[in-house]
């Protein structure tokens, strides 16, 4: 199977205007990657205000997240959670993300 990564989205709270997600990265090749990238794009302008367990920039709607480190380092089937504050405004519809493994 090789080197390979997956990431799943999900919202764990949600109140007016702002909600609390958390990124779920998980190595699901059968060799260690020594980093990685998540990459989503959101579908209702939704904000990322911060962010913990990565780095993160973000251009309009495209968010970029790399490992922090020292959570980057994955063996095969080990995981790490990636958490964040958002804002949003009239929808809060959930983007795909994409991992690559470094």
């Amino acid at each position: 199977m090789g080197t390979g990564c997956a990431a799943t989205y999900r919202v764990t709270g949600s109140w007016t205007g702002g909600f609390q997600g958390e990124v779920v990265v998980r190595n699901s090749g059968s060799t260690p990657v020594a980093g990685w990238t998540v990459t989503w794009s959101f579908p209702n302008g939704q904000q990322i205000n911060q962010l913990w367990g990565g780095t993160h920039t973000q251009t309009g709607a495209a968010v970029t997240v790399r490992d922090a480190g020292w959570n980057g380092a994955l063996g095969a089937g080990a995981s790490t959670t990636v958490g964040f504050l958002a804002s949003w405004t009239g929808s809060n519809g959930a983007p795909t993300p994409t991992c690559t493994p470094r």
